[in-house]
């Protein structure tokens, strides 16, 4: 009977033991997100998981922003959705989780951690929730969007003396004697204001809004407020910049493009930027060019800038095994002490968490620490406002109306009537 037993509780070891090395395979698509993007940089990060979690393997698939979204529906669709995907809280809680496609992440947040991102940005925690109350999202990084100047071509153009070169900031009316300055000087275009595709829009809806202190969203996220007598004003003057030949319309780019056309020399300033740009586009910097990072124009010169964050979502596919291997996986990257600096210093951003800072002193991203400066103007994170998706389709068409001519009143009485549900 002992030696039954005996066997009976070696057995009941082994089948333990073989349960506990069993691969639990989960797969993680990720938009391009910094160096999110770089297979060689994410598989040093699956490698530093694997050392802790053996037992979970980890396939990723790198979408872009051309055609990520496509990709997405077509996986809803198909019911072949990933189990992890990287992203912000437009995609992840405005639009997939508003859908009922993504499971709760409750029980990720804890106390602790509310508390530590609190500290940092009150904005951010709610942007993580649906309407339901629930948290569809766990946010690692963020970052306020702003814009940048070649340096060089403003100095020979005598147009660094519309900016405050201490704070980075400049006025609407610093702004516009800049681009004349410019013009005057043959430099052209100045700026383009692309409007082929949602691509990059962030850059857009900051330099309209901000020109006169106009607010994108109302407080309660439910409404878009371009309609206001502040936006159709900057609206206005960007129309009224182009027809004086100051500024450029162009419905043949989006934000990524502008920026190519700003790093190869074309145009002497760019709408679409942010820290992780510097990384990026280092290599690709034409000759003479000196980046100087600008907040957008305001009337006062205090600016309130669009910010980004970015985190992880799951996908509901009915796999409790699976869900769980991606928690493991979310928690590993954005909780373990050592490994969330690696994980945010590859996004090129700032982490979400008071906790955790200086990240890019004495690096190859040094220049990034720069950027910090403009998250104190960061403003509403308004990306989860009803019907975001079909905002960020009939905002670039609106810009492409204005930018033919259109009368900026109607034109913007169309947007909104197709946005406010």
């Amino acid at each position: 009977m002992k030696k039954m037993t005996a066997l009976f509780l070696s057995l009941l070891l082994v089948l333990t033991m073989t349960a506990a090395l069993a691969e639990t395979d989960i797969t993680l698509w990720t938009f391009p997100i910094g160096d999110w993007g770089n297979s060689e940089k994410v598989d040093e990060m699956l490698a530093a998981f694997n050392a802790v979690h053996p037992d979970i393997k980890v396939t990723v698939e790198y979408l872009d922003y051309t055609n990520g979204d496509a990709q997405i529906t077509t996986a809803i669709e198909a019911k072949t959705t990933p189990d992890i995907v990287m992203e912000g809280p437009e995609r992840l809680v405005a639009n997939w989780a508003a859908a009922g496609k993504m499971l709760p992440l409750n029980d990720l947040w804890t106390d602790e951690t509310i508390a530590d991102i609190n500290a940092n940005n009150a904005s951010v925690v709610a942007t993580c929730q649906g309407a339901d109350g629930n948290y569809y999202m766990y946010p690692l990084c963020m970052t306020a969007h702003c814009m940048v100047i070649n340096k060089t071509a403003f100095e020979a153009a005598d147009a660094m003396q519309y900016i405050d070169q201490e704070t980075h900031t400049w006025t609407t009316e610093g702004f516009e004697n800049a681009l004349r300055a410019l013009v005057n000087a043959g430099y052209f275009p100045t700026g383009l204001i692309y409007c082929s595709g949602q691509g990059g829009d962030q850059g857009t809806r900051a330099l309209v809004t901000n020109l006169y202190d106009g607010r994108f969203t109302n407080e309660e996220h439910t409404l878009y407020t371009m309609d206001s007598e502040a936006n159709i004003k900057g609206l206005t003057k960007l129309q009224e910049l182009a027809n004086e030949g100051l500024i450029t319309f162009d419905a043949s780019i989006n934000g990524g493009e502008e920026i190519a056309l700003f790093v190869n020399g074309t145009s002497q300033m760019a709408f679409c930027w942010n820290a992780a740009q510097v990384a990026n586009n280092k290599d690709k910097l034409a000759d003479g060019i000196e980046l100087f990072p600008m907040a957008f124009p305001s009337e006062d010169g205090v600016p309130r800038l669009d910010g980004g964050v970015w985190g992880f979502g799951l996908f509901d596919n009915g796999d409790d095994e699976k869900v769980a291997a991606a928690k493991e996986f979310i928690r590993f990257i954005c909780d373990d002490e050592t490994q969330v600096r690696n994980s945010v210093y590859n996004t090129g951003y700032f982490s979400v968490r008071a906790s955790v800072t200086d990240l890019y002193t004495g690096t190859e991203k040094a220049a990034n620490a720069d950027y910090a400066m403009f998250v104190q103007y960061l403003g509403d994170i308004y990306q989860v406002t009803t019907n975001w998706t079909t905002q960020r389709y009939e905002w670039w068409n609106l810009l492409q109306r204005i930018g033919d001519g259109g009368n900026v009143a109607d034109e913007v009485a169309t947007y909104i009537k197709n946005v406010n549900l």
